[in-house]
Order: structure tokens, then C-alpha cells, then sequence
């Protein structure tokens, strides 16, 4: 479905009605190439509230919350709470191909606006509700702050030290999730619409999108009876065996976990027992186990208490660098943890030019946003990072007059009686 010269999803229109709670949604699309209109209430989303702040001011139109997830879309404010509001919402609606919202489930409903109301109008536009816990079920009206949702998915329980009560991760995840499951199951019903000319209605359930975050350890209950544990930067991989991810070394963290099993992954263990043993620091009750035939995931928790000293005596003599540039030679599983410092500065990101500085000519200034996650293959700009995030009602002529055919007139008598 791409046109000669256009991005991915050029030919279609996203209407974009969430907060804080489904901007990603919408941004994912925008960034394939879709036509994405952020709308807002008059005055602004509530996401503009949310920090921190360009400079440090205070502002709706300096918030980096807002900079980051409304990125690349147009922006046009209205009030659904009037008669013309919704009138206005059902002739955008006519045109365009989805619809995203996080209003709590029936919020919509009560204004007229529910995916039956929406479906009459525009039979094959693809409607993405992004909740707390999903359209329907005993929590469907339940609210959720992140520090619940992630709690409820699982997520928290798996994160921390063992001796310490669970953690949230700091930057809230909740919602970023639920918004990517949309993202991915809009493109699932777009998929549906391009083979039959239907839309249909996703239902994301932001703790089921956390909850599939969580790998192998639902599994581990069903298959084994195994409730997996938070352990700091230690992974429980069975009920009595457990590995070591995360290890300080000379200016930052590398990740490494001890493992046996097939040929490859028990030659990487050797080779970093080797280079021990090049630098004085070798450990004889290492050398003496049998990687080859232990198991990928087997390492037994007597084996890896042994292994935490020497282990981190080594890395702590060396930096990130020096780690990852031997174990690419060496052949070792080992990878650097970077920092956003290292992230920005990183080889591979500038090497495929990730990274775009848009304008902000209200401001006065350029701002380097992160690039796209992906690129064609052919080289051609089938996705793009055009535009930074809109202000308030920036879009409002551009949409309502050249779209929708409202005279100037009636779009200042609209915002004087607060239409948009």
C-alpha cells in the first residue's frame, strides 16, 4: 500500500484523541508516514502539564513529555462536550482511516461518539481504545496510575532486590506499552481493512500488553509451578539455578551472563575464563566446571555464588570499551550498558543517521529528536520525522477551513463560544 514517492502510510489519516495515555499510539503511525491530527481540548492536552520543561519553565508549549510523543503530528483543538464539537469530530471522522482514544470505557458512548456511532459514519475505519485493563471485565472501569498497572501486570514483582520490596521502573511504562499494542493492532486491523474493506475496533488492555513483558515467567508457573523472583541484577532461569546479568567495571555497567550449554555459548564462557587467566585473575573452580555439558540456563545458584567474585574482581579492571571491544574479538556475550550520553553519541546511530534536529522557530531554536526505529531497504524516505509537536491549535485553519470548508467566520465564532 505505498504510492510512488510517499512514506509507508501517506494515503492515510489518523485522528488522534488521547492524552498522555496513548500518545505513543499515534506517534508510532506518524512516524510510518500517516497523516496523524492530535485533538485536544481547547487549552490544551493535559499531557502538556507533565515535565520536565524546556529551560526549566513551566509551560504548555515547552513541555519535553509533550515534544517527544506528539512529535510529527498535526494538532487542531475541540470541545467534545458541545453539540457542535461532536458534530465537527463525525465529518473528520468521515475521512479518515483511524481513530485512536484512552477515554475510560463508555466515555465515548455517552457523547454519541461510541465505535457503533463512529462505524455508521465510516464503515471501514480501523478504532483504537487504549485503557487501563480493556473495554470490558470485572476492572474494565478501574483507574490506573502507572505504579498500579505496572503492579497489576506483573511487572513490579520481577523488579528489585529479593530482600526488598518490589520496584517501579522510574519512568512511567504503563501506557507506553499499552500504546505500542496499539499501534501493532491497528496495523493487524488495517491489514484486515486492505483484504476486505472492513474496520474493526482494537480493545488494549494496557496490563495485558505489561503483562507480556514479562518472558518466561508466566510460563515458568504454568509448565513448572515456578514463581520467579525478583533478584536484582541476578535472573532466576529455573527453581534452582540462576545467572548474573548486570556487573560494575571500571566507568559504567556491562551486561554478561554466565551460561553452559551448546558449543558457541560454552566457548564464550571459556574465552573470558581464558582472558582471566591472561590477567592474573583466574579462578580454578571456574575452570573446573563442565560448561559444555551444564546446560544453557543450568547454571545451579552454588556455582554462581562462586562465580560473583572473581567475576566482578575482573570486570571492575576495565572499562566499557576495553569489554566490549575484546569480547567482540575474544568472541565473548558480553555488551556494553549505555548511558544516553553513550546513546547519542553512539557509532551505529549516527552511522545510520538516527538522530534528526527539527526546528522550533516559535523558540528560536533546533532540537535533536530521536530518528525512526526503522528504514527501507531500497534507501527511499518511506518514513519520516517531518515536524515538531504542534502548538495549541496550530493546525485549526489548515484543518477546519481547507478540510472541512468553514469560513473564517464561523471558526472565530466556534472559539468565541468554545467549540475548539
Amino acid at each position: 500500500m505505498r504510492e510512488n514517492g510517499g512514506t509507508l502510510l501517506s494515503p492515510y489519516r489518523v485522528l488522534d484523541l488521547t492524552d498522555e495515555r496513548g500518545l505513543l499510539c499515534g506517534k508510532i503511525l506518524a512516524d510510518l508516514g500517516a497523516d496523524v491530527v492530535q485533538v485536544e481540548p481547547p487549552g490544551g492536552s493535559t499531557a502538556r502539564n507533565i515535565g520536565p520543561y524546556y529551560k526549566d519553565e513551566a509551560h504548555p508549549e515547552k513541555s519535553l513529555f509533550w515534544w517527544a510523543y506528539a512529535v510529527n503530528k498535526r494538532g487542531i483543538t475541540l470541545n467534545l462536550h458541545t453539540e457542535k464539537g461532536r458534530e465537527l469530530l463525525k465529518e473528520l471522522v468521515k475521512e479518515a482511516h483511524f481513530l485512536i482514544e484512552s477515554y475510560p470505557p463508555g466515555y465515548l458512548d455517552s457523547l454519541g461518539l461510541g465505535y457503533k456511532d463512529i462505524e455508521s459514519l465510516n464503515s471501514s475505519l480501523v478504532m483504537v481504545s487504549i485503557t487501563p485493563f480493556g473495554q470490558d471485565g470485572p476492572y474494565a472501569h478501574y483507574k490506573a496510575s502507572d505504579i498500579v498497572g505496572m503492579a497489576m501486570g506483573g511487572f513490579m514483582y520481577l523488579t528489585g532486590d529479593s530482600d526488598r520490596p518490589p520496584l517501579r521502573v522510574s519512568f512511567p511504562q504503563l501506557y507506553l506499552h499499552g500504546s505500542a499494542a496499539g499501534a501493532t493492532g491497528a496495523m493487524i486491523a488495517h491489514s484486515h481493512r486492505v483484504l476486505t474493506g472492513e474496520g474493526q475496533h482494537v480493545d488494549v488492555s494496557c496490563q495485558q500488553a505489561v503483562a507480556r513483558t514479562l518472558a518466561h515467567a508466566p510460563q515458568s508457573w504454568d509448565l513448572e509451578g515456578e514463581i520467579l523472583k525478583r533478584m536484582g541484577p541476578f535472573r532466576q532461569t529455573g527453581k534452582e539455578t540462576m545467572t548474573r546479568a548486570n556487573w560494575r567495571c571500571k566507568d559504567g555497567y556491562v551486561n554478561y551472563m554466565l551460561q553452559g550449554g551448546g558449543p558457541g555459548v560454552a566457548r564464550s564462557t571459556r574465552a573470558l575464563l581464558e582472558w582471566m587467566d591472561e590477567e592474573g585473575l583466574g579462578d580454578e573452580d571456574l575452570k573446573a566446571v563442565d560448561w559444555e555439558h551444564l546446560g544453557y540456563g543450568r547454571v545451579r545458584a552454588d556455582i554462581m555464588e562462586k562465580s560473583v567474585a572473581p567475576l566482578q574482581r575482573f570486570f571492575a579492571t576495565h572499562t566499557r570499551e576495553e569489554l566490549t571491544t575484546a569480547s567482540v574479538e575474544r568472541r565473548i556475550l558480553l555488551f556494553p550498558v549505555a548511558t544516553p550520553a553513550n546513546i547519542i553519541e553512539h557509532s551505529q546511530l549516527i552511522a545510520r543517521d538516527y538522530f534528526k534536529e527539527l526546528p522550533h522557530p516559535e523558540l528560536d531554536i533546533s532540537v535533536t529528536y530521536p530518528g525512526l526505529f526503522a528504514k527501507d531497504i531500497e534507501g527511499g524516505e518511506r518514513m519520516g520525522l517531518s515536524r515538531r509537536s504542534p502548538l495549541i491549535g496550530e493546525h485549526n485553519v489548515e484543518i477546519y477551513h481547507e478540510k472541512l470548508g468553514l469560513t473564517p467566520e464561523e471558526l472565530t465564532n466556534f472559539e468565541e463560544d468554545g467549540v475548539i
